[in-house]
């Protein structure tokens, strides 16, 4: 299974998910967040900050005018978000591929932006607002071990 799908029904839902990620994710991982503007990647970032046990004075905001934060944690968040950057070369010339092989958790908001940077062992989730207001999570397991990682989680989703 290289990708799996399933239903954020709500709020609860996406903070089960993100504090998931956020408890399984290891130095040097890197989590890759696309989906329109509101379909929820700021809020599961949040939730993966919890699972990295971030510290409750911290709070975790939209880097959409930063475009980089970081927090500390279990292991450290480097948050980034992609959407005001032009291209490609913008990645490059800001130097934000070498967060990608630090000692953290590189989360990555409109990484498409950033497409050929993004090392291949990396976890991608594509929200998309459903009629109902749920989201689609699409995740694409990439060719790291986050596939390993989340069996359990997909197998208990896939009950449901």
């Amino acid at each position: 299974m290289a990708e799996f799908d399933f239903i954020l029904s709500d709020l609860s839902d996406t903070a089960e998910f993100g504090q998931q990620l956020g408890k399984l994710a290891q130095p040097g991982d890197v989590i890759c967040l696309n989906g329109d503007l509101g379909a929820g990647k700021t809020a599961l970032t949040q939730k993966i900050a919890e699972g990295l046990d971030i510290p409750a004075t911290c709070y975790v905001t939209s880097p959409s005018f930063a475009i980089l934060q970081e927090y500390p944690a279990r292991i450290p968040l480097y948050h980034m978000d992609f959407y005001r950057l032009g291209d490609e070369s913008e990645v490059a010339d800001l130097g934000f591929e070498e967060y990608f092989y630090l000692s953290g958790l590189t989360v990555i908001e409109w990484s498409e932006r950033g497409k050929s940077f993004v090392p291949d062992s990396r976890l991608s989730v594509t929200l998309t607002i459903q009629p109902d207001l749920s989201r689609l999570a699409e995740l694409d397991f990439g060719s790291g071990t986050w596939e390993k990682r989340l069996d359990k989680f997909c197998r208990a989703v896939s009950m449901q």
